[in-house]
């Protein structure tokens, strides 16, 4: 059973991942009001699970390998890369970004969720 839900979450998270962040931008645009956590932090916490999903396909792809995994040093650097771009330069010339830390650990807690479902993939 445990192994099933877990072919299952890494099969179709990309696209209920996709599906989440669209809806809540979405009711964010029509201002409806959502509890803090969805409004301020669920985005940033599946960013880099999409984000790293579309960039391993890339490789992917360019290689013609559908085995081939983003090593972690990369996953953190582009999660270092996003939480630079997004939560300290943007804040800086854009009213509408701010910097905050838990947007970072979001990020983080997205790119750990990243790399467990793709290297437990890979085990089973």
């Amino acid at each position: 059973m445990h192994n099933r839900l877990a072919l299952i979450t890494h099969k179709y998270y990309f696209r209920i991942f996709s599906v989440i962040t669209f809806s809540i931008y979405v009711l964010q645009q029509l201002e409806i009001r959502l509890p803090l956590f969805f409004q301020n932090y669920l985005n940033d916490l599946l960013c880099m699970p999409l984000v790293l999903s579309v960039c391993q396909l890339a490789v992917r792809k360019l290689k013609s390998d559908t085995r081939i995994l983003l090593p972690i040093p990369l996953l953190i650097l582009v999660t270092i890369g996003y939480s630079i771009y997004f939560e300290w330069y943007l804040p800086q010339y854009d009213d509408r970004y701010t910097a905050d830390w838990l947007d970072v650990l979001m990020y983080f807690i997205g790119m750990f969720f990243f790399y467990a479902i793709e290297k437990y993939k890979k085990i089973y």
